[in-house]
């Protein structure tokens, strides 16, 4: 049983994903046309802000998202040491510096560590959250924190497409209290295009036009370039499998994952096998995360997560890790300059954290091997 299985879902949607393609193909209309920014209205409006910008991929819609801040070169830039590379890719590109605070466990940077920094770092303006695996930051802290600090948030939802925050007055989606927010096209995304891809979200209308130049050379218009900008375009085609067949799906899809996690949670009584993240899910009209469950990671002993993950293989199940190494101790980050909070819990989640399979297109029979292979561990 594959983590992601996207043959099942290119047999389900052949028919739309191949009138799509083939529209696009007799358009002769390749970059940047009706496509896009039809899909950007539809993304934007499911997203709830005034604004999406379609760009050539997640790390790009970071970095670009940093740069219409004005971040540059020496800049601190607050971020997690838990998360796909890209994230601290995107600011060290920048030549900014990241400043990596401890995770709490869930996997989510740890709010509270977050603002005793802050308190006593007045040279932060930057900070890069994620909402890792699908779950939700408090979204209420984290605007308070937002206000209090001055801080120029990009959140990263690259895996938090559809998450909520619930608090008990109201219903937060996530990248909607940062300015701006960076979300990935990436194949096994929730949200997935038939390649890369990515797109920045912001209710600012001036954010968003600024995004458009940078993405297209820095052009405010045909051949006259007002910014050094980039070549990053998400492209028709793309744009038209996600717009006209991929998004309609994916609030379906979600709903799926949902329902997996809660099996998952509700059936797994292996001891050594912890869910992360299950202490901050939202339960009935209990405030916390609506995820998204783009993953579902579960901890095991550092010392047996091997045999754990050698075990599931054995059982025709195929586990992923993320991450296995915090950020701060990849082998790229010997030759940069960054700052260290405390990450002691980052490195311990790296260590443990295993994720079983869940996507939209598994079956209840495989949900419920997999539960029964769990329970029936001998680790």
């Amino acid at each position: 049983m594959p983590a992601n299985d996207l043959g099942r879902q290119w047999r389900d949607l052949r028919g739309a994903l191949t009138a799509a393609f083939e529209d696009v193909g007799e358009s002769g209309w390749y970059v940047l046309g009706r496509e896009v920014s039809t899909f950007e209205e539809k993304l934007a409006r499911m997203w709830g802000v005034g604004h999406a910008v379609g760009v050539a991929s997640g790390l790009d819609a970071l970095e670009i998202s940093l740069r219409l801040f004005g971040c540059q070169a020496g800049d601190k830039v607050l971020t997690t040491p838990v998360s796909a590379f890209a994230t601290t890719l995107a600011i060290l590109k920048i030549g900014a510096v990241p400043v990596f605070v401890d995770c709490d466990p869930s996997g989510l940077i740890s709010l509270d560590a977050c603002e005793a920094l802050l308190e006593r770092a007045s040279d932060i303006r930057y900070f890069v959250p994620v909402h890792l695996y699908g779950h939700s930051l408090d979204l209420e802290r984290l605007a308070v924190l937002r206000d209090r600090f001055g801080l120029r948030i990009v959140e990263d939802c690259a895996q938090s497409i559809g998450a909520n925050w619930r608090s008990e007055n109201s219903l937060m989606r996530t990248g909607t209290v940062g300015q701006i927010a960076a979300t990935s096209f990436y194949p096994t995304k929730n949200l997935g295009a038939f390649g890369d891809g990515g797109a920045i979200l912001t209710s600012d209308a001036e954010l968003a036009q600024r995004a458009r130049q940078f993405r297209d050379y820095g052009q405010s218009s045909k051949y006259r370039h007002e910014l050094i900008g980039y070549n990053s375009r998400l492209d028709e085609l793309q744009a038209a499998l996600l717009g006209r067949v991929l998004l309609p799906e994916v609030e379906g899809w979600i709903e799926k994952r949902r329902s997996i996690a809660r099996r998952y949670l509700a059936a797994l009584k292996h001891p050594g096998i912890v869910p992360v993240g299950a202490d901050i899910v939202a339960d009935g009209d209990t405030p916390g995360s609506e995820s998204s469950w783009h993953l579902f990671p579960v901890a095991v002993s550092q010392e047996r997560k091997a045999a754990f993950l050698n075990y599931l293989k054995e059982h025709w199940i195929t586990p992923g890790e993320h991450y296995p190494i915090a950020i701060p101790d990849q082998p790229a980050m010997e030759r940069v300059a960054y700052e260290e909070h405390g990450c002691s819990s980052a490195r311990l989640l790296c260590a443990s954290e295993v994720s079983l399979p869940i996507q939209p297109y598994i079956t209840e029979e495989e949900v419920q091997h997999v539960i029964d292979v769990c329970n029936h561990w001998r680790g």
